[in-house]
């Protein structure tokens, strides 16, 4: 058939679609419900969505086994005497003139759909199904790029196949969003190949420094490339002193806010109203308001015992050695958060009351990682607590019964029709749209701490959390030698 098929194909194609902006535009040969044709169009266009995000996914993959295709029969026509460079160069540019895109974005995509196709079998289905998008594609190639076969296979096994050792949980990854994808993967990379953490860290620190770049419209960018911890626990404190200033007489955003405190702040100039020193001064950020970081490290980690990374709230995988700088020079109160040795998870706590302790609000971002609403990255310490049924409908104020929130989803759940699904111990609460589509929310990938050499538990020994652990009396001497 060769290129007969291919036209027949894309005809059909192209049929479809003019059948789908039909449906789109309300236009099809029947309403897609009899009894509510607005509320069944609404409900129709959203099944288009979805199946457009699952064929868009579908085509890249095909575009990238066609560019992997072309390559390959490029290079055999041009026999083995053609030089490399010139005929990798050639196959870039035809490329990119078909799909209309620069030499640089050509050459980058035929590399990412090389890897895919050659060295990424699970990534490269889930993309031809439709399963995953190209954007979340690319971040596994990326993640995978410093990872020999086996180590790559376990990341794609790890979040490609539910009959892996360690399935992540939660929503699938092509549920979510790419950019959040990338950074669970990057989480999971970094634990389990540790080994490089210290050096690129190290070469990070050498390379801070803060950078000016102009932009239109008479404004400019003010960046500073910081050690993790910093630049974290600065965000933090200029979104607590933002959100200090909001009130029915403050017109600005959150983030004008922000970067009026940050201009202030950097310029030495009087703080906005209701911002002002302990000395009373008035410049720069409140000496009130705390830059705060929650750090999870595993205590052997702590003690030097092992290097397991520790988890930075917000951030992600830092190294050990920066974890124990933090708690040793910067930490002044500790919470005894007890984890289940078999799976890393936080063990459920629970109140009779109906405020959440500060310990509790810990608790939570430990669990949830940001507020859970489906896409959302917000994890900023003024996520709300809130409770998932209601304390005067009886709902208590367990663990099981909260969620955090950010203040824009808080606002949905109780202004619409959107709805939290219930949470447990371990995982955080789901969400119901007003069109009855259930959404999963992420879950934070705990798994077992590391062991130090000697003290590996016997399998079937419970665990035992009484008293104060031989993990805790090693923190005292750690922190109180």
């Amino acid at each position: 058939m060769g290129k007969a098929a291919v036209a027949k194909a894309y005809a059909d194609i192209r049929a479809a679609l003019a059948v789908l902006q039909a449906e789109a535009d309300g236009a099809g040969p029947e309403a897609f419900s009899a009894s509510d044709p607005l509320a069944g169009l609404a409900d129709g266009c959203l099944d288009i969505l979805a199946g457009a995000r699952e064929v868009e996914a579908g085509f890249a993959g095909l575009k990238a086994k066609a560019a992997v295709t072309y390559a390959e029969s490029a290079h055999a026509v041009a026999g083995p005497d053609a030089p490399v460079q010139a005929q990798e160069m050639a196959v870039a540019a035809e490329i990119g003139c078909v799909l209309a895109l620069g030499p640089r974005a050509a050459s980058s995509f035929l590399a990412a759909s090389h890897v895919l196709a050659t060295t990424l079998p699970r990534t490269f289905a889930a993309l031809e199904a439709g399963a995953l998008s190209w954007q979340h594609a690319l971040a596994m190639v990326d993640e995978t790029a410093s990872l020999d076969a086996a180590s790559a296979g376990a990341l794609e096994a790890h979040f490609l196949d539910p009959d892996a050792p360690d399935p992540a949980r939660g929503c699938p990854v092509g549920q979510m969003p790419a950019h959040r994808f990338r950074g669970k993967a990057r989480t999971w990379r970094e634990r389990h190949h540790a080994e490089s953490i210290e050096i690129r860290h190290a070469k990070g620190v050498a390379d801070r420094r803060v950078e000016f770049r102009p932009d239109d419209n008479g404004m400019a960018w003010l960046s500073a490339y910081l050690r993790a911890d910093q630049a974290l626990a600065g965000w933090n404190r200029l979104t607590a002193a933002a959100r200090s200033m909001q009130g029915p007489d403050e017109h600005r955003s959150m983030p004008q806010l922000r970067a009026d405190t940050f201009a202030e702040a950097v310029l030495g100039n009087r703080s906005p109203a209701g911002v002002t020193d302990a000395d009373g001064s008035g410049a720069g950020l409140s000496s009130r308001i705390r830059a705060q970081v929650l750090v999870t490290v595993p205590v052997s980690s702590l003690t030097g015992q092992t290097d397991e990374p520790a988890m930075l709230d917000g951030y992600g995988p830092i190294p050990a050695s920066m974890a124990r700088q933090l708690v040793a020079n910067g930490a002044h109160s500790f919470y005894r958060v007890l984890v289940d040795p078999r799976d890393g998870a936080p063990l459920e706590i629970g109140r009779t009351s109906y405020r959440v302790t500060k310990a509790m609000r810990a608790w939570l971002r430990m669990r949830d990682g940001k507020c859970p609403f489906p896409g959302c990255s917000n994890n900023s310490l003024d996520n709300d607590a809130d409770h998932i049924l209601a304390w005067a409908n009886g709902g208590t104020t367990g663990i099981s019964n909260l969620g955090q929130p950010c203040r824009k989803h808080h606002r949905l759940r109780h202004t619409t029709g959107w709805t939290p699904t219930p949470a447990s111990k371990h995982e955080p609460p789901g969400w119901l749209s007003p069109t009855g589509r259930h959404y999963i929310s992420e879950l934070q990938d705990w798994e077992p701490p590391w062991w130090p050499p000697g003290v590996q538990p016997q399998a079937g020994d419970p665990p035992d959390f009484t008293g104060q652990s031989l993990g805790e009396r090693a923190l005292e001497r750690f922190l109180h030698g």
